[in-house]
């Protein structure tokens, strides 16, 4: 397909003239009129239940959507992915992070090789090692059990296990601390080990081809850190790190068994490998059980992306909306918003899910596209940003299509709290969609000239996803449900959602750089005036330091 099938196809013209027709439509209207909306436009699968009623879409709009999803090939792309087809076309890759959480009864070829067997053969050795650290009977160089544990990646080696942890720390074990290093700051490895004891730390270096600039860097710094306080020995750094990485070679190079490195393979993007190997600090954490049940709500989550009816399919119907917002609405973000503190980490992990995956301006021919791709996301917990942000939402000049999160028992019940957290929840999906008219905010006496300030137009559009209760598998599931979102808007975008070639551009210019601002003698600079300048500026400072 080219960049112009799709603004020029019958489908999406249809959608078009469809858009211009819902002008002055409202959402107040559109319930009105129909008492059973709030009843109807809801979707349940893998334990979610997705009421998208408070959308600016009507059964028409629905239907012209998935008209749109058929003639775009989404169906098509999404079972040659799931049947492990090279659909990472820019890199002739399969896409296989549905393998990742296939019961081991499955068969999923890659180049005539079923790849499961591979897949729980590394789950056996990760819940083996797992085992080990947990019971103590895997120790330190000096005898003494692993208290502490650092994951050391970054992108999509940090993004995930970092909100994994966080969100099912209820689960996790409370006499052990698991601690996250990714940027290459050096305040950040310092902040991490300034109160731990190198003899009871497990380090875990997460880098598939153990050359990450950043990564490799923090775990040198972990390595001289362990060794300072350790004697010296090199024979310690086998005891306390491990590898997550596919480079033998490099691996036993830095000191580390490859007995106790942990594989991936090319068919597992970065953004989606949380329930890889990349997965052993959650696995440490909450155990090599709670970690398979959370597999299983992924696979649940894949299950009914690829078998539910388009009309009841959670991933299908949010790709959908999002296309709607994006391409007609000119939305250019979505909000996600949990109410859940456990799910703090939740919007950051989303924003490299989506935004790597979609942002992107070509074609899978390489044709620059001539609409919108990629919405930005962002979000922060309820209720917290009900005293923030919330405020733009309601009564700022752009249109912020928002999804909310929520669930409807406590992991940890405090007197009446989790009911005063889901009634604000509630209350702002209704407070977004229908507002304040002039003619309230007069009924209750307020001066005609505060009246246009304290009026809120409505008309918002929210999504509201609840959940019975946040455990490892529902986890696994919301993960899943926008791993398949994205998907679909870029099964209709026509572009790569699995390659990242843009992360690369800026990786390749700081290897020039580096030597640069490092060099005894001056460098010759062949950069662009203000990079010059800036290099000149920060070799100068470290001078007269």
């Amino acid at each position: 397909m080219s960049a112009k099938t799709l603004s020029t196809s019958a489908e999406w013209k249809a959608l078009a003239r469809h858009w211009r027709a819902l002008h002055g439509t409202t959402l107040k209207g559109l319930f009105d009129a129909d008492a059973t909306r709030g009843t109807r436009f809801v979707a349940d699968g893998a334990g979610l239940h997705l009421d998208y009623s408070k959308n600016l879409a009507t059964d028409e709009t629905l239907g012209l959507l998935q008209k749109l999803a058929k003639a775009r090939g989404v169906f098509t792309r999404r079972d040659a992915m799931f049947r492990g087809d090279k659909i990472n076309e820019t890199e002739k890759r399969a896409v296989l992070h549905v393998a990742l959480r296939a019961p081991r009864s499955e068969r999923i070829l890659v180049d005539g090789v079923d790849v499961v067997p591979e897949v729980h053969a590394v789950l056996d050795r990760m819940a083996a090692f797992s085992n080990k650290v947990r019971s103590g009977e895997w120790r330190g160089h000096s005898g003494k059990p692993i208290r502490n544990v650092i994951s050391i990646g970054i992108g999509g080696s940090d993004l995930g296990p970092v909100m994994a942890y966080e969100a099912l720390k209820h689960y996790s074990r409370r006499d052990m601390s698991f601690r996250f290093v990714s940027n290459v700051d050096p305040t950040d490895f310092v902040e991490a080990t300034r109160d731990l004891d190198a003899e009871e730390t497990l380090f875990i270096v997460c880098s598939k081809t153990f050359t990450t600039l950043e990564t490799l860097t923090n775990a040198h710094a972990a390595r001289d850190w362990c060794l300072q306080q350790l004697g010296g020995d090199e024979r310690a750094v086998a005891k306390h790190f491990v590898a997550v990485s596919t480079n033998a070679t490099e691996v036993e190079k830095f000191g580390i068994d490859t007995a106790n490195m942990f594989g991936f393979w090319d068919w597992v993007g970065g953004r989606y490998s949380m329930d890889s190997a990349i997965g052993l600090s959650t696995m440490l954490a909450i155990g090599p059980d709670a970690f398979r049940e959370m597999l299983g709500g992924f696979h649940a989550m894949d299950e009914h992306f690829r078998t539910a009816p388009a009309e009841k399919n959670l991933p299908l119907l949010m790709g959908l909306l999002s296309i709607w917002y994006n391409n007609f609405f000119a939305a250019q973000t979505v909000a996600v918003l949990p109410y859940a503190q456990y799910l703090k980490r939740f919007p950051a992990y989303l924003q490299q899910l989506t935004m790597e995956s979609n942002g992107k301006h070509v074609t899978l021919d390489g044709t620059r596209v001539d609409y919108a791709t990629g919405p930005i996301y962002w979000g922060e917990p309820g209720s917290n940003g009900q005293h923030s942000f919330y405020q733009l939402i309601h009564q700022g000049t752009r249109l912020i299509p928002c999804d909310f999160i929520g669930f409807e028992h406590a992991l940890t019940p405090l007197g009446g709290q989790h009911d005063l957290l889901m009634a604000n929840l509630i209350a702002q999906t209704e407070a977004l969609a229908f507002g304040k008219m002039p003619e309230q905010v007069r009924a209750e006496g307020t001066p005609d000239w505060l009246v246009p300030h304290r009026v809120c137009a409505g008309n918002r559009p929210t999504n509201t996803i609840l959940v019975e209760r946040l455990t490892p598998y529902s986890l696994g599931t919301l993960v899943a449900l926008y791993e398949h979102s994205v998907f679909v808007q870029g099964a209709i975008w026509n572009i790569d959602s699995f390659d990242q070639w843009g992360v690369e551009l800026g990786k390749q210019l700081a290897n020039k750089v580096i030597p640069q601002l490092r060099d005894a003698r001056e460098p010759k600079l062949g950069h662009d005036s203000s990079t010059n300048a800036l290099i000149r500026r920060y070799r100068a400072a470290r001078k007269a330091n």
